[in-house]
């Protein structure tokens, strides 16, 4: 595959930064080669990627919170600033562009029409669709054909 997915999962199995992650250089090859997270691991297991030691510069206040945090202690409403859906990852602007960038991959296809368009734009800039599959699924409910491939290729727009 390529380096950025294996930077990408070995960040998520270390449970540390995309930046810091390090690949060996006459590893690169062997990770440009791995195609799933087992192939990620074994890389980290001979040594080939690997983790830059953290950094240790927070108080001793802040790490009694942190190991609370992570036994699920001080997270009761009383802690909480925002709404859930602030707390949460991803925002109104990033679904919705995401969302867009689609309609405009099928619009400049000629997939759908301008009419059709125009009122999926609208719905995008309602809020009504949660994801970019939520929005796929919708345009085929409505009677555009979209197979598989093409699907996947729009989903990862």
């Amino acid at each position: 595959m390529s380096v950025k997915f294996v930077r990408r999962a070995a960040s998520y199995i270390m449970g540390r930064g995309e930046s810091a992650i390090r690949i060996k250089p006459d590893a690169v090859a062997d990770a440009k080669k791995a195609l799933t997270k087992e192939d990620v691991r074994e890389l980290i297991k001979k040594g080939s990627i690997y983790a830059i030691k953290e950094k240790k510069n927070i108080s001793i206040y802040g790490k009694l919170l942190q190991e609370k945090k992570s036994e699920g202690r001080s997270r009761g409403p009383g802690s909480r600033r925002g709404t859930h859906k602030a707390r949460t990852g991803i925002t109104y602007p990033k679904r919705v562009r995401g969302q867009r960038r689609i309609l405009k991959a099928l619009k400049s296809e000629g997939t759908i029409n301008n009419s059709t368009f125009k009122s999926l734009y609208a719905l995008v800039k309602g809020g009504t669709f949660a994801s970019k599959v939520t929005l796929l699924n919708h345009i085929r409910s409505v009677g555009v054909s979209i197979d598989d491939a093409k699907f996947e290729k729009l989903r990862h727009l």
